[in-house]
């Protein structure tokens, strides 16, 4: 049932007649899509969150503005995106440069599973739902200018005609379809050249077992075994910690020097983010007599070898559903709260 039908079924003419409690049920139902929405547009989930609060409290103060010339739902994603615009012109005025963002978190699968399902038997409208919402597509969109990138988004992830996206952001459709062919253009420059051999959608058998040898190799801290692993042109991050790496070599040195050979005590737990195969990494702690959380590696797979590496902190277990700790070998492991597997 659309929120547009819910009015109807209220019966009144328009918002100005909801009350406040009856106006947060029909925003709700759209929570989700806009949290997505704003975090395509931000590459933080966190701010996205922010966005969202900021979009149903600007929603509900300008209620009588709804005319009922669009849907709900439209008029909702209308001021999201002005929303997140405004609070890009704040404190990200400047796009990110260098190839990776340091403000990049990730997004768990498990509230994608959220979404609804729209037109879940359309094959591009599904590929296209999970290509634009995989890490590589993030870091590329973040290196477009803010109203580019909305246009982008707009029309490209969302489908909306010019028109509509020209009356969102108070442009001619002349500017937005100007604004399209820039971000296309950099959005090709910032993409992987392999886009289309993505494996995508559901891991196949090749992707799983490349994840395990990842994971059997990293728990063993063995470097050699992990070398085979990656590609040569292999790319490497840690947000929000700067410095990119690019190439087998680069990023094989860096695990040397970093100390990685020589941890002891790590166990890996798997999940999803992104739409992509991820690994929660805890280190042992014996005076806590449990792993702790570590770091969390999400992985891009191209033609059977590792084509990226993107390394989130500690603080994003909790948000992923991963536990807090893991016991000791042989004692019984807590309950995983997330879609995962032993």
């Amino acid at each position: 049932m659309s929120a547009d039908t819910r009015l109807e079924e209220l019966g009144v003419s328009g918002l100005d007649e909801v009350d406040e409690q009856a106006f947060s049920g029909l925003a709700e139902r759209h929570r989700r899509e806009l949290h997505v929405h704003c975090y395509r547009m931000l590459g933080s989930f966190e701010d996205a969150e922010d966005t969202v609060q900021e979009t149903f409290l600007r929603a509900w103060r300008r209620r009588e503005t709804f005319e009922g010339r669009s849907t709900f739902r439209a008029w909702l994603y209308r001021i999201a995106t002005n929303a997140c615009l405004d609070l890009l012109a704040k404190v990200r005025p400047e796009p990110a440069t260098g190839g990776e963002v340091l403000w990049l978190q990730p997004y768990p699968d498990r509230l994608l599973d959220e979404l609804p399902a729209g037109d879940a038997d359309e094959p591009e409208t599904v590929a296209v739902a999970r290509e634009t919402i995989e890490l590589a597509y993030l870091v590329a969109v973040q290196h477009l200018a803010p109203r580019p990138r909305a246009v982008l988004i707009l029309r490209d992830v969302l489908g909306w005609p010019a028109k509509d996206v020209a009356e969102c952001l108070g442009d001619s459709v002349n500017s937005v379809n100007s604004a399209l062919q820039r971000a296309r253009a950099g959005m090709r420059e910032h993409l992987p050249a392999e886009r289309q051999d993505w494996s995508g959608g559901d891991q196949d058998a090749g992707t799983r077992e490349l994840v395990r040898r990842y994971t059997d190799a990293s728990v063993a801290t063995d470097i050699d075994r992990l070398t085979t692993l990656l590609r040569e042109d292999v790319r490497c991050s840690m947000p929000p910690t700067p410095g990119l790496c690019i190439g087998r070599d680069t990023v094989v040195n860096d695990w040397i020097t970093s100390g990685f050979e020589g941890m002891e005590g790590l166990r890996a737990v798997p999940t999803s983010v992104n739409r992509q195969p991820a690994l929660g990494f805890y280190l042992w702690h014996r005076q806590q007599g449990a792993y702790l959380p570590l770091t969390i590696d999400v992985l891009r797979v191209t033609g059977g070898l590792i084509t990226e590496i993107i390394t989130f902190h500690d603080d994003q277990f909790e948000r992923l559903g991963l536990p807090e700790r893991l016991p000791a070998e042989g004692t019984e492991q807590p309950p995983c709260s997330h879609q995962c597997s032993s």
